[in-house]
């Protein structure tokens, strides 16, 4: 094979693989949001390793900046019951902590439930680990909201996501509660 034939088909095959390689747009529905969501990238990753796994990355070194990869739905279809928003998570290089979160709102915007796995968070580099949340969708619920978030540097990765109503058996995440206000001053 003469040398010319050679570079090109490398260069071709190194164009298909860095093809292979790009990130895919996030289905619809899915966006990012949070305190600075113009520091963080968000698509799914169509790497061997990313699976197809939706990806949230900072694009900065802002160690203090967090963002979320959400989706909201309606929450007509499940008032009344209890859902659970499960996925596995995996991170590289997150400098605080990667993890899930869910809120259930009314429709003037009022959060009537919240969970976020802040007590479990998946940081640093670490492999695939499954997280999830357990909440209750009041009669008055409007929008239901669940994603990954990410704080700090780094990448949080989530697959498979699943969405969907259980049982009363199981049971449902409290956030811990503030710390009690003193009942009187210290002056």
């Amino acid at each position: 094979m003469k040398p010319h034939y050679i570079l090109a088909a490398a260069a071709a095959a190194t164009t298909v693989l860095a093809l292979a390689a790009q990130p895919a747009p996030l289905p619809p529905s899915w966006h990012v949001a949070g305190d600075h969501p113009d520091k963080f990238t968000a698509g799914v990753d169509t790497s061997p390793e990313g699976r197809g796994a939706k990806f949230l990355r900072s694009k900065t070194k802002d160690p203090d900046a967090w963002a979320s990869l959400l989706q909201s739905v309606q929450a007509q279809r499940y008032l009344g019951q209890r859902v659970r928003f499960r996925a596995r998570l995996r991170t590289e290089d997150m400098s605080k902590w990667g993890g899930l979160w869910m809120s259930v709102n009314a429709k003037d915007g009022r959060t009537l439930a919240f969970y976020n796995t802040h007590d479990k968070p998946v940081t640093g580099t670490a492999a695939w680990q499954e997280r999830s949340i357990v909440l209750d969708v009041p009669a008055d619920a409007a929008a239901i909201s669940f994603g990954a978030i990410g704080a700090g540097t780094g990448e949080v990765w989530m697959e498979p996501v699943a969405f969907e109503t259980v049982g009363r058996d199981v049971p449902a995440d409290r956030m811990p509660p503030d710390a009690a206000l003193p009942t009187a001053p210290t002056l």
